[in-house]
Parts: C-alpha cells; sequence; structure tokens
C-alpha cells in the first residue's frame, strides 16, 4: 500500500505562513541566568527552574549519590519492580508540605492530571473547568468521558451558576490552576473553595506554578491563602520550582490507594530515575529552609515588571514571578522574540494554541539565582528593541 505524505510539507508550510511554526532550540549548558543557547551565551528569561535549585549543590549531591547507590534507572512500573525507597520519602514529605494524609509521585505533571481526573469523574458526572486552565487539564476532561463545561476565566459568579445547574449529575468536580501558567495571574481559590463547598462539588487544584513559589514555606496556593480545607486536592509538579522532574497529587489516604489502583498514568510508566527522586526531596528541604530564594524572586520579577512597564510594553497584571508581555499576533511576538534573541536575551514566543487567538506574548519567568546584571542586560535588550516594533 502506498500513502501520500505530501500532506506533512502542506502543513508545516500552513504553520510557518501563520507564524506558528516550533523550533527546537539547544541549550548547550546548565540552566542558570545565563545560558548557552545554539553555542551563543544569552540572558535566559524562560526557565521555570524558578528558584535555581537544579544547580543547587545539595540537591546535585544527592541525585549523584543516589545514582551511585540505586543506578540510573528504576527498571519497571512502580508496581512491578520500580517503586524505589525513594519514592516513600519523598510522598512523605510532600504530604507534609502540603497538609494532607498522603501523597503520591506521578511521571509527569501532564500524566497527574490526565490520570487523576478520570478517576474522580466519568460517564454521569460534572467537570467544571476555567478556560484558561493548562492543556494536561483539558485533556484530562476529554479522557474522563464526563461532561464538561467551561465557566469564565476566574469568574466565580459564572462557576456558581454553572454549579446551580448541575443537580443531576452524580458527582460534580471543579478544576482551576493555582497560579496561570501564560497569565500568571492567581485563581481566587477562597470564592472557588466557598462554591465547591456550598454545592457538594470536589475541587482540584493544579498548583504546577505556585508551588515553591507561594504560601508559608512555599507550599503552594492554598497556602498562600491560608485555606485550611484538607479536602482540596492539590495537584503539582517536581520541575519547575523544585527542579527536578515528575508530578505529583496530594490529598487524603483513601484518594491515594484509589489513584494506586486505577490511575494509568500512574500504572503503566515506568518510575522515575532515583537521581531525580533524591533531588526533588532535597529541593525540598531547600526549599522550606531557604525563604530569601523565595524574596529574591519576587524582588527579581518587580523590578523588571517595573522597567518593561515604565520603557512602554505592556504586561499583564500578574503578582507572580510570570510576566506576560501581551503583543497580538504570533508573528509580531516571533520577530520581537528574534531581535531580542540578537540582542543577547532569550524571551521565548507564546502563541497559539498555548493562549487565545490574538493574545501571543512573551512569558518572561525569571529566576531567584538572575545576577543583577543579567536583569540590567534583559532591560537593556527590551529597550533597544523596542523603537523598531512599538508594541
Amino acid at each position: 500500500m502506498t500513502h501520500n505524505y505530501d500532506w506533512l510539507n502542506t502543513e508545516r508550510t500552513t504553520l510557518e505562513q501563520a507564524g506558528l511554526r516550533r523550533y527546537l532550540r539547544t541549550v548547550m549548558s546548565a540552566p542558570t541566568g545565563t545560558i548557552n543557547l545554539d553555542g551563543r551565551d544569552v540572558v535566559l528569561l524562560g526557565s521555570n527552574n524558578y528558584l535555581g535549585l537544579s544547580t543547587h549543590p545539595e540537591v546535585i549531591a544527592a541525585a549523584v549519590e543516589a545514582t551511585r547507590t540505586f543506578g540510573t534507572g528504576a527498571s519497571g512500573s512502580r508496581l512491578i519492580s520500580g517503586n524505589s525507597e525513594l519514592y516513600t520519602t519523598l510522598e512523605a514529605n510532600l504530604a507534609k508540605t502540603k497538609h494532607t494524609e498522603a501523597a503520591l509521585v506521578f511521571s509527569s505533571g501532564y500524566a497527574a492530571n490526565t490520570s487523576i481526573i478520570p478517576v474522580l469523574a466519568s460517564d454521569g458526572d460534572l467537570i467544571l473547568s476555567d478556560a484558561l486552565n493548562h492543556a494536561s487539564i483539558i485533556d484530562g476532561c476529554r479522557l474522563s468521558r464526563a461532561t464538561r463545561k467551561v465557566y469564565r476565566h476566574c469568574d466565580v459568579e459564572h462557576l456558581k451558576t454553572l454549579l446551580s445547574e448541575a443537580a443531576a449529575f452524580r458527582r460534580k468536580l471543579i478544576v482551576t490552576d493555582g497560579v496561570f501558567s501564560m497569565d500568571g495571574d492567581i485563581a481566587p481559590l477562597p470564592d472557588i473553595y466557598g462554591a465547591a463547598t456550598q454545592y457538594d462539588a470536589m475541587l482540584l487544584v493544579d498548583d504546577a506554578h505556585g508551588f515553591g513559589v507561594l504560601g508559608k514555606d512555599g507550599s503552594g496556593t492554598v497556602a498562600h491563602f491560608g485555606l485550611e480545607g484538607t479536602d482540596i486536592i492539590r495537584m503539582g509538579t517536581l520541575s519547575k520550582a523544585v527542579g527536578a522532574l515528575g508530578g505529583y497529587i496530594a490529598g487524603s489516604r483513601a484518594l491515594v490507594e484509589l489513584l494506586i489502583n486505577k490511575a494509568r498514568g500512574f500504572i503503566f510508566s515506568t518510575g522515575l530515575p532515583p537521581a531525580t527522586l533524591a533531588a526533588a526531596n532535597t529541593a525540598l528541604d531547600v526549599i522550606h529552609s531557604s525563604p530569601e530564594l523565595r524574596q529574591r524572586l519576587f524582588s527579581h520579577a518587580k523590578c523588571l515588571k517595573t522597567a518593561l512597564t515604565n520603557l512602554g510594553y505592556t504586561l499583564l497584571p500578574t503578582k507572580t514571578q510570570i510576566l506576560p508581555v501581551v503583543l497580538g499576533s504570533p508573528q509580531q511576538a516571533t520577530s520581537i522574540a528574534d531581535a531580542l534573541l540578537a540582542e543577547g536575551v532569550f524571551a521565548p514566543a507564546i502563541r497559539p494554541p498555548a493562549v487565545p487567538p490574538g493574545t501571543s506574548r512573551l512569558r518572561l519567568t525569571l529566576m531567584a539565582t538572575h545576577t543583577e546584571t543579567e536583569i540590567q542586560q534583559a532591560i537593556a535588550g527590551f529597550a533597544a528593541v523596542l523603537p523598531k516594533f512599538h508594541p
């Protein structure tokens, strides 16, 4: 049988013309404030390594020691032979940090969301999802086969209206990001939790970009608001502020037991490498003991945001380490990103489908380990580029 694959080239051309074609760049150094990108040193404003922990000496030492002791790989899924004792330590640390009975680590945040949502909701149930939730949440909702309704971004009154019309459903699940990855704003969790309580709905909070950064001891968005609800299900990642790899669910012991038995992304995935588990656990200890990292991160973010606003750039009203510079079209976003790269600043362009049409942007993310010199170099790059585009 002969297949015609000409459509692949057509699709690629279509993406190119729309300003939506993506390329892989090669990072040739550790992810510090300055990286070697495709053979050139540039200031990095596109990393989720918010606290710089992936290069922290204690974290690296823990990873090296775990490799010496346990080897490089897990050798199997966790239900077979891949459940290293390092998992036990890490999950206990996560549960303590999140103030829950238990926690369960997955191979990625994407796997955690696409696994837990189909366990919590299925045929006959209703999922209410924020309009700007992460793609992993959207995909988890699709996999669940539950009825799905999208409420307007952070609009609790719209959420309540949908809940008030949901009496016929067996179970109701509200899902929201804690910190929205592309806008940098924070979900109004107290009001959302109040709505969940009023209408007897479960609440799942994806805290990928809040964990390690917000709240007491960096424990996340729920703690940021001082919420005491032990029935709030917490999801998060170990690949951002923690500087390692993996995702987790923190909640009741009954929930974790159910996930072990029913979550497909857990059951059918090989365990994480020992070095990753040890690095994540040590990184959690550093987060607990080093509040100055969070303070420095937000100081850097405030400095850059103020400088860019004074230059004339339009930023969304974020209160986190994520600074979105909204530009509009994909072509303009990529053009400015390329111009900044020529000035020695890597500020990646974010385009649909990652953001809604007409809101293409530069998504700038700071690190606690950026130096003042690097931040000033970034500001100088934006100043040099501005006259060419007048955003």
